[in-house]
């Protein structure tokens, strides 16, 4: 049994089978304790009506009105004190009677074989042909001969044809209820078939996989799941892609600057300005690849190093404060204003990781706005939570490309040109510390009239 379409038909046949024993052997003691009683009762009932019959009609010998009584579906055995005896209508297979229980009947008692009938533990008893499977009355012949008269219905006749038509339909019962079991149990575990197959697939690297199963049951819910788990599997691995083509063509621009510059720093007819200018530009990617290193490394390890650290509570206003203040030459330089509203709300938090955020959003408030502009940066709370709102009136970002803005290397060619310092992973970092807090971070923003980054964070329990 190594598959599982083996073991449910295996499985279903032997609970068929068992059912079956099962259930005959309570039909069997049902007939037992409670059939058997009031069919003795029933029978009993009609041996006296027969004797009764009889003995008010003195127009027939007791042997010819047996003969009669038999086309009636019943069969008899009559016997006399002297121990001769006579059957009607089918002859019973076994006649072993005590000649105590015939005298007993003789004497006017009866005789309750159907009752007293041994218990058999897979056979009713019902369909025994026996003497000893009777009722017993006296009965008292014409001539004034005493007879002891014991009869029972012939199963035979009465029932033949309901036991044939009972078996015919028994057996058929079972044939079809096993081919109906292999039928639906093929239907049952098609889908089952389909998962392992699509299961190779994705072991295999192939996550473009179509289930077009549509049953709504367990088995189409878990092949639902399945399909939802491989669409996932497929974008995560076309982010994957993505994600090495853009860090592959973010070093190798630098790179590629590098060798260029360096090799024509090689030649001799080059003026002091021109030296100056290339290791100046070579400087500066460096500067690049350090950055872009150290940013693909934070992104990597800031679930350890949350794991790392317990969160402390945060004051809000003091950390955005020293933010403002370390940034103090980027917006100076460009002559612009930086507000901090009243922000006296305390979180749990990482420090360093939400210094990061702060910074970032500043740094990009001020590097996208214009000279002589200005940043605001304000807070409002609720029972449970504090949003900071960082609001720059600076070059804005278009509609289309708000939703793509935390993603890793995400250009936003034409409403951010990206300077040289940018490797498009600092919105990715700010996003990924914000949810190891819990929080959200949403964008406001239209081109020309600025943009509102709202951070949302749960308050300090």
């Amino acid at each position: 049994m190594r598959t599982l379409y083996t073991r449910i038909i295996v499985i279903t046949m032997l609970i068929m089978i068992l059912s079956g024993i099962v259930a005959f052997c309570v039909t069997n003691g049902y007939y037992q304790f409670y059939l058997k009683p009031a069919n003795d009762e029933k029978v009993t009932g009609i041996a006296r009506d027969i004797v009764t019959i009889y003995e008010k009609n003195e127009s027939q010998t007791v042997e010819q009105y047996l003969t009669d009584m038999t086309e009636l579906g019943y069969q008899f055995y009559l016997a006399d004190g002297s121990g001769n005896t006579q059957s009607f209508g089918k002859p019973f297979d076994a006649t072993d009677i005590q000649f105590d229980t015939i005298k007993q009947v003789l004497n006017g008692g009866t005789y309750h074989g159907i009752a007293k009938y041994p218990w058999r533990p897979f056979i009713t008893g019902f369909f025994d042909n026996k003497l000893q499977n009777t009722i017993g009355v006296p009965i008292s012949a014409n001539d004034g001969d005493q007879y002891a008269l014991f009869l029972r219905q012939n199963t035979q006749q009465q029932f033949g044809e309901m036991r044939a038509f009972l078996a015919v339909m028994l057996v058929l019962m079972i044939v079809f209820s096993f081919l109906m079991v292999l039928i639906s149990t093929r239907f049952l575990i098609k889908p089952i078939d389909k998962l392992t197959a699509a299961t190779r697939k994705i072991s295999a690297g192939n996550y473009h996989i179509k289930l077009n199963v549509i049953r709504r049951d367990e088995i189409g819910r878990l092949a639902r799941d399945f399909q939802q788990m491989s669409n996932h599997l497929e974008q995560t691995e076309e982010k994957r892609q993505e994600f090495v083509s853009n860090v592959s063509h973010e070093i190798q621009s630098p790179l590629s600057s590098i060798q260029g510059f360096s090799q024509a720093l090689r030649e001799e007819d080059m003026t002091v300005e021109e030296r100056k200018r290339y290791l100046s530009i070579i400087e500066n990617e460096s500067r690049r690849l350090s950055q872009l290193s150290r940013q693909l490394l934070t992104l990597s390890s800031l679930d350890d190093d949350a794991k790392a650290h317990e969160k402390t509570p945060i004051q809000l206003h003091e950390q955005l404060k020293d933010v403002i203040a370390a940034s103090e030459w980027l917006w100076r330089e460009k002559e612009m204003a930086v507000e901090l509203g009243n922000v006296s709300e305390v979180i749990y938090g990482y420090p360093k990781l939400l210094h990061q955020v702060w910074t970032n959003l500043l740094a990009n408030a001020i590097r996208y706005s214009e000279s002589g502009g200005a940043v605001e940066i304000s807070a409002n709370s609720d029972k449970n939570t504090v949003t900071v709102t960082v609001e720059d009136n600076g070059i804005g970002i278009n509609e289309t490309d708000i939703p793509h803005l935390f993603e890793r290397f995400y250009k936003v060619d034409k409403a951010r040109t990206r300077t040289e310092k940018s490797t498009g992973l600092g919105l990715s970092i700010v996003k990924k510390i914000i949810e190891l807090h819990g929080g959200t971070i949403t964008v406001e923003s239209k081109p020309l009239e600025g943009s509102q980054f709202h951070v949302t964070l749960p308050k300090a329990s």
